[in-house]
């Protein structure tokens, strides 16, 4: 053992430890500085980030006994508190950088770093400083935190005071503004606890579980052997399917009768097969980690390796084995039937062009990976913790396969560090609760960055296959399409996915008549989740390429192209699924962005001008227009309660779970433009959300449905409350006067999107959104022509979401969806089992693989009907085709026109 003396925040503190440790286990672990988190555990995040004798130092992979006697290490709970914050903490809550707030702590801690030694840095200093330090942020898209130490920097040179920062509500109004999150200075603090922080709270005989987990694709399995491995050090109990209560399956909740399985596909632990790399076999649990993976290792499980199928075109060949035993491996089919037969058509337009394009298998790559726990609770209720995104959704998907009555089951989210849509899928919410069932004890499951990336979901890689017709002054006469989407071996919400693609391609375009099929195929790579865009990615892939190839075509400039065909009220145009858009805001969204995108091409030009003779690089403009509806398709709802207290102030209730986004100052901004008019002011109204024992089913936070769904319903509450307080002369009761009179203190708010419906089975016509956001991507590239790698120099989005809630919010979301649409365009993959096993070779974007030059416009002059407020969402419609926008600048810059992503630089040389 080892006596270290070290310098902990200022305070002298004494250490034994073993030496193996890192510094990073010894903060969290011995001194429960938890601010300092673990992400990749690789130093590849700087999550882990601290100051050690002021330098910036990735405790994650720093050993202890590296660590010299009496040095200086700072954390983030020693530089500032929530009454005292720091100056680059209040610029974090100022600039809304802290989304999910994972990756905060160790930002700043590198930012601290830069400023003590460069007090007035350039916003490339920041950058570049931030790349050398392996800083990394899945949420933001970087700006928002260059913009925060610019501003941090200004106050510790004393040219601003903190309180410059931070935004002052004027006649009690947050609606539309810059108003903080209300976690936004826990999560700066470093006081703002995730699931891993959490499990350290749990009881001294809480359990931990390591995962015996499949190293191949596809296999029949034969047998598990757990005897040597239960004699091991620590071991309580080893469980395999054998041992689960229940049905031992997680439940797809097929969502339409057509599909040709039955949903109950995916098992809890494998019982008679392997289906993908990953799946779980047996779970041990011992009394620490480092037991429970070493007993993991001792499991001997035989296997029958079977071909394994993954991609899609390797599951329909004629000689594929079903993947499921009686369910065909394409097993969902949905078609758009609009308007005319779309094939002579096709034969007689004087212009038709054809696109293959290939949308990738893109991971979420939040910098936490997944995390619950769970136990039983003082009801007597299975109780499990966990980075859910659907908390009432998941109850109804594993209380019969891990063997409990619905009363019995009880599911609170966690604080969560980021999901993106991978937390659509309760995996290790069944695991958990299975295991705490089992043993009769706490238990907890915390995944590495290696499982989070190679057993959690992917997007669903889409193979589209796209035909325009169109006339000869360029308006579109028909769309055909022949698409597949690869869902991997789980149905789960994979026709769901794949009717996306009869709702979005095409979408935004008047196009009269449309014959476009697609199918959902199971295959034995990662299983498809849901994931930012949810199928619109795949759709504009392919359908707003196509665009572009006419544009090309025909001579036609591709923005005018666009702007020439897009929905107009004038002309009656209606979606793909027949229905007239919620309203008819793109020709004014086209004009709004036209000069934006004469600049965009001028810059270029310009650039392009200034290369010397055979200049080393080519710079081009795109263009794209993403669409994406709000809602869970058809009559959609949620539900939210409003309660007056003693004190006078209101608590509201939702289940509007939160993965970074900002369910809690949505909630907050949706309820205080209600209760203001009775005079409630901010801090007068108080959040409790995300418990299935204390908060009404308000949905699940997916398909942009919360702000419209759950905003609505907490508008409702909130009204019912007013009325109910308010007194015939106008004035508003207090708590005491309710009571006097009888009156209820409670109000239940339910929202309907009544508008709605289901779309019909055979062709997808129908209603399926009350709400939909509009995004044109204007991205300017620099293409270096020797090696063909692809840079983002200048991004340009111009959208439409209604009324804007919170503008912080909004800024950061589409940043964030930037960064991801551009390394869904440039790098980012899951598809080599051998390879793609770590954030960097996953080819998650840096700060420098961003461009500083983002430029946000807003739309504002078409509120919603249908919207609290006025408003849509926000979430999804920027992601759902800036991909498209950089590939079709690469071709303007090259006139190489690429249609499969990643447009990694081999691909684009070639």
């Amino acid at each position: 053992m080892i006596k270290k003396v070290l310098i902990i925040n200022g305070t002298e503190r004494t250490l034994v430890v073993d030496g193996s440790e890192s510094l990073a286990q010894v903060l969290r672990d011995r001194l429960l500085l938890t601010g300092c988190k673990i992400g990749c555990g690789e130093g590849h995040c700087g999550a882990c980030n601290v100051i050690v004798d002021g330098k910036v130092t990735r405790s994650c992979i720093t050993k202890i006994s590296k660590v010299a006697d009496y040095a200086k290490i700072e954390t983030i709970e020693g530089i500032g508190t929530l009454d005292n914050l720091h100056p680059l903490q209040a610029a974090w809550v100022a600039h809304g950088c802290a989304q999910c707030g994972f990756c905060s702590p160790g930002f700043i801690m590198s930012a601290k770093v830069l400023l003590e030694n460069n007090p007035s840095p350039t916003r490339e200093e920041v950058r570049d400083w931030f790349n050398k330090n392996r800083n990394l942020c899945r949420c933001t898209g970087y700006r928002p935190l260059i913009d925060a130490v610019m501003d941090a920097a200004k106050v510790l040179r004393g040219e601003k005071t903190k309180e410059d920062l931070m935004f002052v509500p004027t006649y009690n109004r947050i609606l539309g503004t810059r108003y903080e999150r209300p976690s936004g200075a826990a999560k700066v603090t470093g006081q703002w606890n995730f699931g891993a922080d959490e499990i350290k709270n749990l009881p001294e005989d809480t359990l931990q579980i390591a995962l015996v987990q499949a190293e191949v694709s596809h296999a029949n399995i034969k047998g598990i052997d757990t005897s040597e491995a239960e004699k091991m050090p620590g071991v309580a109990r080893i469980i395999t399917y054998k041992d689960v209560p229940g049905r031992n399956r997680i439940t797809g909740l097929i969502t339409f009768p057509t599909n040709k399985g039955d949903g109950w596909d995916r098992p809890i632990l494998c019982d008679e097969k392997v289906f993908q790399y990953g799946d779980a076999i047996a779970m041990v649990c011992a009394d620490t980690v480092e037991h429970a993976k070493a007993a993991a290792k001792a499991v001997k499980v035989d296997l029958e390796v079977l071909p394994a199928y993954m991609s899609a075109p390797e599951a329909m060949a004629p000689d594929a084995i079903e993947i499921h035993p009686g369910t065909p491996n394409v097993y969902y089919e949905t078609n758009c039937i609009k308007g005319d037969d779309t094939a002579p058509i096709m034969e007689s337009a004087p212009n038709v062009v054809e696109v293959e394009a290939y949308c990738s298998r893109q991971p979420h790559l939040p910098i936490e990976p997944d995390v619950a726990y769970a136990y039983t609770d003082e009801e007597g209720r299975i109780t499990i913790h966990s980075k859910s995104i659907g908390i009432h959704l998941h109850h109804a998907m594993i209380c019969e396969g891990i063997g409990v009555a619905p009363e019995k089951l009880r599911i609170v989210q966690l604080h969560a560090g980021g999901t993106f849509g991978y937390k659509f899928s309760p995996t290790i919410e069944a695991l958990t609760g299975v295991a705490t069932l089992v043993t009769g004890r706490p238990v907890a499951l915390n995944f590495n960055m290696h499982q989070m990336i190679t057993y959690t979901g992917k997007r669903s890689p889409g193979f589209m296959n796209i035909k325009l017709a169109a006339d000869e002054n360029g308006k579109i006469l028909a769309l055909e399409g022949n698409n597949y989407i690869d869902h991997g071996p789980y149905s789960e919400f994979g026709d769901l996915l794949t009717m996306r693609l009869s709702q979005f391609v095409g979408a935004g375009m008047d196009i009269k008549n449309i014959r476009n099929k697609s199918q959902t195929v199971c295959t034995n790579h990662a299983y498809g989740a849901a994931f930012r865009g949810y199928g619109a990615p795949q759709s504009f892939m392919g359908g707003d390429i196509a665009l572009d190839v006419m544009a090309a075509k025909m001579g036609i400039d591709p923005f005018e192209f666009r702007a020439m065909n897009c929905y107009k009220e004038s002309e009656g145009s209606t979606t793909p699924n027949g229905c007239k858009p919620d309203v008819y805001c793109l020709e004014d969204l086209f004009d709004l962005a036209r000069p934006k995108y004469h600049a965009n091409k001028a810059y270029a030009e310009e650039l392009n001008k200034n290369q010397s003779e055979g200049g080393k690089y080519k710079y081009g403009v795109g263009v794209s227009l993403g669409i994406y509806g709000c809602g869970l398709d058809g009559v959609d709802s949620s539900e939210a309660w409003a309660e007056l207290n003693a004190d006078n102030t209101v608590t509201i209730y939702n289940s509007w779970e939160d993965h970074g986004q900002g369910a809690d100052i949505g909630t907050l901004t949706h309820a205080h433009e209600t209760l203001r008019q009775a005079g409630f002011t901010p801090d007068r109204i108080k959040l409790v959300m995300n418990d299935t024992g204390l908060t009404p089913n308000s949905g699940p936070a997916g398909g942009s449905r919360s702000n419209v769904m759950s905003g609505n319903a907490t508008r409702v509450a909130c009204e019912l409350l007013i009325d109910a307080m308010k007194k015939a002369d106008g004035t508003f009761r207090t708590y005491d006067e309710m009571k006097a009179e009888g009156l209820a203190l409670k109000y239940e708010g339910k929202w309907v999107a009544t508008d709605c419906s289901d779309c019909d089975m055979e062709t997808a016509q129908g209603n399926p959104f009350s709400v939909y956001m509009y995004c044109i991507s204007l991205p300017v590239v620099r293409v270096e022509m020797a090696t063909g790698k692809v840079k983002v120099v200048k991004f340009t989005m111009v959208s439409d979401f209604g009324t804007i809630i919170n503008k912080i919010v909004v800024d950061g979301q589409v940043m964030g969806a930037i960064a991801q649409g551009i390394g869904l365009a440039l790098s980012e993959d899951f598809e080599d089992l051998q390879k793609h096993t770590t954030l960097q070779r996953c080819g998650i974007p840096y700060p420098n693989d961003i461009p500083d030059d983002i430029e946000l416009i807003y739309q504002e002059n078409h509120p919603r009907p249908l919207g609290p407020y006025g408003a849509a969402g926000c979430g999804e419609g920027p992601l759902a085709a800036p991909h498209p926008a950089i590939l079709n600048a690469i071709y303007n810059a090259t006139g190489a026109r690429v249609t499969k992503i990643p447009a990694r630089p081999e691909v684009v040389k070639a």
